[in-house]
């Protein structure tokens, strides 16, 4: 039965809710001057909705291990995968999705640089030469937008690319159309805008226009060509596009979740519906719930769509009418489907028979108490600059409360001497802050003085422009700002209280062998994706979230090829979906492989050619890598 809500209580929940709203995968909640109850964040009302960044929480834990220096081991495994060719792009965070046609190759651009940078856009590599892929151009993004996703095809009128649009600086939304047919000189079709499909939603969440693309899939019926649009509107995330002549894409269609709470709710019209549908929209697991849009992947054949969709779970709509999409199936277990309880489902592939699909999990909430808080802020009234740290931050200098030196800056705390002498721990600026630190530093003592809150005692006598470390918690920030500079401390460090970390998020593997009734097979984790804490193997700096899934079919065989962040490109024999086996990894780590990449290992995109060796794989860092992967009897150098 449809659970009901009053339209009173909708209302004041919508409002206390929009800007906890998130199009993709939501960021970490804003952390605000709350003096009531740390766990519940102060949420804005603003005057018109704003759609949130769906790249945020990426973008914040880059800025959270900005200044973490690690301690793991520096692995290196090449278990059956070998490096082949490199096509170098030395960037910070910078190169994202992949994908592939024929002997060229397309990676796309992440926030910075964003769109009217030179080097913003897709990246065109030509591949004939596995082992010397050479750069080709790069086709420009719309000013102030960046392209995470690329997909490229042959259609009835040519080979034809597409690319997302999501504003990085005021620029466009929606997604560019080109015929690549000569690689070399792409040539532009068409732009395409994508506002709310919902004449109600100016009304439950204000003006939503001109919205982002975040994931695209081209595909064919006959002679009908189409793209598949995942958009960042509240309502009816998946679109799909006509795009027979690519130089007039026509909408045909669109579906949203809400058909799965309220089947027909945007038709009918029903203001009070269409409340209850947002909230439920806005609801969902764990520490970013929300039910909307990620990625979607199209059969071969056209006719069926699979559905990434957050919190929402894995949908399966039929597509054999474009115009009339139909919901087959929900596959969702949080009870069992990851390590914590969320769902975040971000990206799907199936067998080439359906019977099994392979989903993935996106988890930017993981080790919280190593990676301090992101997005910050003071209020009004602090005296002295500061930062905001991780648990492990605090439990440090409580351990060793006085007798340490260093300094501070937006992203680190630093111990230059002392019993905590080299430590560098990650930290996070407080915004609207009196005195920003920018791109400065502070150097001073570091002084343990406890809570920090009014009437609280003075742990630890402060000397005059000392660095203050307290603990989050019972009173505002600013308040122990206040405290801290009275007692003589030029700056202030406040480190969170809460030591409870969860994992990150691997893949599940699901039954389809009835479409309409999908039963979880089992789920499977990396070891660093499985832990609650850096160390070992598991980098502090690291990413480890699975992120994009690719499942290829042969012979009785089936394998999903997985892009891991800093795990690298994991490959995965699922062909008995309930007994997972890892067959092979390609992960390199160590100060040369950094030198050479650019950074940290950081897979984001994969993908694999057909019935062939080769894998194609975006590092955030280091750009395109070409894997061959090799036979478990084989002997190469990098063989395990």
């Amino acid at each position: 039965m449809m659970k009901q809500f009053s339209a009173f209580k909708l209302t004041f929940v919508l409002i206390s809710s929009l800007m906890a709203f998130s199009a993709i995968a939501a960021p970490p909640p804003v952390v605000t001057d709350d003096p009531d109850d740390e766990s519940q964040h102060k949420l804005n009302l603003l005057d018109e909705f704003v759609l949130p960044d769906p790249s945020a929480p990426l973008i914040e834990h880059d800025a959270a291990v900005a200044g973490i220096v690690s301690d793991a081991p520096f692995a290196k495994v090449t278990k059956n995968l070998a490096p082949a060719g490199r096509g170098e792009r030395i960037s910070a965070n910078s190169t994202t999705d992949v994908w592939a046609l024929g002997n060229y190759a397309y990676t796309g651009t992440f926030n910075d640089p964003c769109g009217g940078d030179p080097e913003a856009g897709i990246w065109i590599w030509d591949v004939h030469n596995k082992n010397k892929p050479e750069f080709v151009g790069i086709i420009q993004s719309p000013v102030g937008s960046r392209t995470n996703d690329v997909r490229v095809a042959t259609l009835s009128s040519g080979d034809i690319l597409v690319h997302s649009n999501e504003s990085c600086a005021g620029g466009p939304g929606g997604y560019e159309i080109y015929n690549v047919d000569d690689p070399s000189n792409p040539v532009y079709l068409a732009s395409v805008r994508i506002d709310d499909p919902n004449p109600l939603t100016p009304l439950i969440f204000g003006p939503i226009t001109d919205v982002g693309v975040h994931n695209l899939w081209l595909f064919s019926q006959g002679a009908q060509d189409y793209v598949g649009v995942t958009t960042e509107t509240a309502y009816g995330n998946f679109h799909i596009y006509d795009i027979t002549d690519p130089a007039n894409p026509v909408l045909v269609s669109f579906w949203g979740a809400e058909e799965i709470f309220d089947p027909g709710v945007v038709a009918s019209a029903d203001f009070g519906r269409n409340l209850d549908a947002a909230l439920w929209l806005l609801d969902g697991f764990g520490a970013s719930a929300n039910r909307f849009l990620h990625d979607v992947t199209i059969t071969t054949d056209g006719t069926r769509a699979y559905l990434a969709n957050w919190d929402a779970g894995l949908v399966l709509l039929d597509i054999s009418d474009p115009t009339n999409p139909q919901l087959v199936s929900v596959a969702l277990d949080p009870a069992n489907g990851s390590l914590d309880g969320e769902v975040n489902s971000h990206s799907v592939w199936p067998s080439a028979d359906g019977t099994i699909v392979v989903e993935g999990e996106e988890d930017f909430s993981a080790w919280e108490a190593t990676v301090a808080p992101g997005n910050v802020t003071f209020g009004d009234g602090n005296p002295i600059p500061g930062v905001m740290a991780a648990t492990s931050t605090g439990d440090a200098f409580e351990a060793n409360q006085t007798g340490n030196a260093g300094f501070i800056t937006a992203s680190s705390v630093e111990v230059t001497s002392g019993p905590l002498t080299g430590l560098v721990f990650g930290a996070n600026e407080f915004s609207s802050n009196n005195f920003p630190l920018g791109a400065g530093s502070y150097t001073g003592n570091f002084v343990w003085i406890g809570r920090a809150c009014n009437g609280d005692p003075v742990l630890n006598p402060l000397g005059s422009d000392d660095i203050a470390v307290v603990r989050r918690g019972a009173c505002s920030f600013a308040e122990k700002s206040v405290n801290a500079s009275n007692g003589g401390a030029g700056a202030i460090v406040v480190t969170n209280n809460n030591s409870n970390s969860t994992p990150w998020s691997g893949i599940r593997i699901w039954n389809y062998s009835d479409p309409a009734n999908p039963i979880l097979a089992s789920i499977f984790d990396t070891e660093c994706s499985a832990s609650t804490a850096p160390g070992g193997n598991c980098d502090a700096r690291g990413t480890y979230s699975s992120h994009n899934v690719l499942v290829e079919t042969s012979g009785n065989r089936v394998k999903a090829y997985i892009s891991w962040y800093s795990d690298g490109v994991v490959v995965v024999d699922v062909t008995n979906p309930y007994a997972p086996v890892e067959i092979a990894r390609y992960h390199r780590a160590g100060a040369e492989f950094e030198a050479e990449n650019g950074g940290i290992q950081d897979i984001w995109g994969i993908y694999k050619v057909p019935n062939e060796p080769w894998i194609y794989a975006s590092d955030r860092n280091g750009g395109l890598y070409i894997l061959k992967e090799y036979g478990s009897g084989s002997a190469i150098n990098g063989k395990n």
